[in-house]
């Protein structure tokens, strides 16, 4: 269940889900064959998806082999994790699967420029097999991994402040 119909019954002081309450279950609830539409799209279509990304930052050259592949490896699993963010209608679940360890193996492997290009090929990849509401329903959960992945800043320790 996602995080907000999670909130929604958790709640133990209420017996009745109110007007506004009522509204989220419904446009959640509305919304599911759709996401169930696009979620099973990327699952069957993962390969058809991926491959010509993965040929085209080949082409387009560069960059080695060896980056190109851990880049595609990381943007498949970023997109099944976008995916479940979806289906679920949950904000926080990329921020809680990707969080640290992303933007850290972007930073081991130095893959950020690889990266921005597959996340721009991607966009297109996707605008091309949905309709704009389906994208859409994709957008923030792939800007926010987006963000995560590209995030390479130092972090900040304690330890730096003392």
């Amino acid at each position: 269940m996602t995080f907000k119909l999670d909130t929604l019954f958790d709640a133990p002081d209420k017996q009745y889900l109110d007007a506004n309450d009522l509204s989220t279950l419904s446009q959640y609830v509305s919304s599911l064959p759709e996401r169930m539409v696009v979620y099973r799209t990327l699952r069957d279509q993962e390969v058809a998806i991926m491959q010509p990304i993965a040929d085209a930052l080949e082409q387009q050259g560069g960059h080695s082999e060896a980056l190109v592949e851990r880049s595609v490896r990381n943007g498949l699993m970023i997109v099944r994790y976008v995916a479940m963010a979806m289906l679920l209608d949950d904000e926080a679940f990329i921020e809680d699967r990707l969080q640290g360890w992303l933007s850290e193996m972007v930073k081991a492997y130095e893959t950020q420029a690889v990266d921005q290009q597959l996340f721009q090929l991607l966009n297109r990849q996707l605008s091309k097999l949905f309709t704009p509401a389906q994208v859409n329903l994709l957008k923030p959960s792939l800007e926010q991994a987006q963000r995560l992945m590209l995030d390479t800043r130092e972090t900040v320790t304690l330890a730096g402040l003392l």
